[in-house]
């Protein structure tokens, strides 16, 4: 790819952090040496901080700040970028903006500059969106994958998977061109065991995507249960605050109640919601409802019961989407007797807690850092649900060639499922990309980026 359809000169304040600090212009494409040197009065040296006087085309003085020179291709975006760093104040920068227009720029869309830097191969498309990521990082755990991912961490392991399966195909589409040879070459070990590797490995990336998803935009918790289970105690004990009213009244919550915390750098969203039961109250109704949406796209659903009723209340999970975790918490053991526990029963995850005094209460905090990815390492990386979706996309390919070569000994249909995965695992890093998409990822970047 290249950025020969943006050969324009673009500029925008990258950063304004207010009158007391330092405001910046950032200008790239073709035009930045000649606006560099109107600026400075003489061609600027490349990579060298220049003090200059900013002045207007009138000659009056708008700035004076530090003007850099990046030659291209050794740039953020591969382009000619210039960057002048003057006052934070919003009226100078917007003056100066102005000013850079006039010799020759025009206003940057948002994501405009790392859209450049994708178009002239400075970046892939997983490590464009990072850049967004860590700006947008909510915690230090996101902040610290989504580096992770501009470093090409996450690039590197689609690419290693895309050789597998690149390999694979090789020995496929081989196969299919001897059809009428005595040996069986689909029938070959060595082809089953190729495709079960790169199905292993596939697993892998899609779990740590998942991981990475949930690191940049935090663990979605729902709470759920009966009315007075004390779902709403919980909230406030996970938050450390008063957020949700508890009172003795069964269906004091009526709509879905949300609280960020952050638990050792990891963000968990948490939804406390309305007590799940039938009810004639209409009011009621609406909430339970809301109750039930929220389970449906929650990543964790936190069932609160009691000691009597944990059995009977397992049901309210029966209908959950295959891919939420869930997590049940008896509450209120300083009234039942219980110590805090936390043990796998029924095969699920079971912890015994009081939202009332807190005993227990870190433990549950332990397991929900843990559902939110921390603990895999330094190598944990950013992800984007797209990429989680084009991962998943892979799997079932893979799947389908499975099942074409062991049970229909299929070749085409395999090679066919086979050149479908490796489109899907193109569109992470940016091979195979729609204009739309690309519209669509840059467009949510912050002006300057």
């Amino acid at each position: 790819m290249n950025a020969a359809t943006n050969a324009d000169t673009i500029a925008a304040i990258a950063t304004a952090p207010g009158a007391a600090g330092v405001g910046v212009v950032r200008i790239s494409g073709p035009a930045a040496p000649a606006i560099a040197q109107a600026l400075l009065g003489r061609p600027p040296t490349p990579r060298h901080a220049h003090f200059a006087a900013f002045r207007g085309a009138d000659g009056e003085l708008i700035d004076r700040g530090l003007l850099l020179c990046f030659p291209a291709p050794h740039s953020y975006t591969g382009e000619h970028v210039l960057e002048l760093q003057g006052h934070g104040s919003s009226v100078l920068l917007d003056t100066l903006l102005r000013r850079a227009c006039e010799l020759g720029a025009r206003l940057a869309r948002p994501g405009e500059f790392t859209e450049r830097a994708f178009l002239n191969g400075k970046l892939d498309l997983a490590q464009a969106e990072a850049v967004a990521d860590l700006i947008a990082a909510r915690s230090q755990a996101a902040a610290r994958a989504a580096l992770q991912s501009m470093e090409g961490v996450f690039s590197q392991r689609v690419h290693a998977l895309l050789q597998q399966l690149i390999d694979l195909r090789v020995h496929v589409e081989a196969a299919i061109d001897f059809p009428e040879e005595e040996i069986d070459f689909l029938a070959d070990p060595a082809i089953a065991g190729k495709l079960q590797a790169l199905r292993d490995e596939h697993a892998t990336l899609l779990q740590e995507a998942e991981r990475g998803v949930r690191l940049g935009e935090g663990l979605r918790v729902a709470i759920v249960g009966r009315p007075n289970a004390g779902k709403s105690s919980l909230l406030n004990a996970l938050a450390g605050r008063d957020r949700a009213i508890v009172t003795s009244i069964a269906g004091t919550t009526r709509d879905v109640l949300r609280e960020t915390v952050q638990v050792d750098g990891i963000a968990l969203e948490l939804a406390d919601t309305a007590g799940l039961r039938d009810t004639d109250d209409e009011v009621e109704r609406e909430g339970v409802r809301r109750a039930h949406s929220e389970l449906a796209t929650a990543d964790v659903a936190l069932l609160v019961t009691e000691q009597a009723r944990r059995a009977d209340d397992l049901a309210l999970l029966a209908h959950l989407p295959a891919g939420v975790t869930r997590v049940v918490v008896v509450n209120k053991i300083d009234r039942d007797g219980p110590q805090p526990s936390h043990e796998v029963i029924d095969g699920l995850e079971t912890l015994g807690l009081s939202a009332r005094t807190g005993d227990g209460v870190d433990a549950l905090r332990g397991v929900l850092k843990r559902l939110a990815g921390q603990g895999g390492g330094e190598g944990a990386f950013s992800a984007r649900r797209r990429h989680v979706d084009a991962l998943q996309r892979v799997g079932g390919h893979l799947g389908q060639a499975g099942h074409a070569l062991a049970t229909l000994h299929a070749g085409e249909l395999a090679a066919e499922e086979l050149r479908q995965a490796q489109h899907a695992l193109g569109e992470i890093t940016g091979g195979y990309t729609s204009d739309d998409l690309l519209g669509a990822i840059f467009g949510s970047f912050c002006i300057g980026k």
